[in-house]
C-alpha cells in the first residue's frame, strides 16, 4: 500500500476555483479501482492561510500510475498553476495496516 501527502498552497483569490477543480478530481478518483482513499483537508492551525493537503491511499504502484495518467488527474495538474502559490510538496510513503 502507498500513502501520499500532497501539500498545496492555494492563492486565496483562487480558492473557490481550486475547490471546484479538487472536488471534481476527488469524485473521479474515488471511482478508480486501486484507490483506497483520497481526501482533501484544509490546515486549520497556525498561520496556514489557504494550505491544503490531499491524503491519498493506493493499493499498489500500478494504481498510482493509472491515476497519474488519468484525464481527471492530468487535467487538474495542468490547471494547478492557476491557483497554487508554491510548488506542490508531495511525499510518498509505503505502509501496511497495523492489526489491533
Amino acid at each position: 500500500m502507498f500513502i501520499i501527502h500532497a501539500v498545496m498552497h492555494v492563492n486565496p483569490d483562487r480558492e473557490e476555483q481550486f475547490l471546484a477543480e479538487a472536488n471534481s478530481l476527488i469524485a473521479a478518483t474515488h471511482q478508480e479501482e486501486g484507490n483506497l482513499s483520497y481526501e482533501l483537508y484544509k490546515q486549520a492551525s497556525g498561520d496556514a492561510g489557504t494550505v491544503y493537503i490531499m491524503v491519498e491511499t493506493w493499493r499498489d504502484a500500478e494504481a498510482m500510475a493509472f491515476h497519474n495518467a488519468s484525464p481527471h488527474f492530468t487535467g487538474f495538474a495542468g490547471k494547478a498553476s492557476e491557483f497554487l502559490t508554491a510548488p506542490l510538496d508531495v511525499k510518498v510513503f509505503s505502509g501496511e495496516p497495523v492489526q489491533q
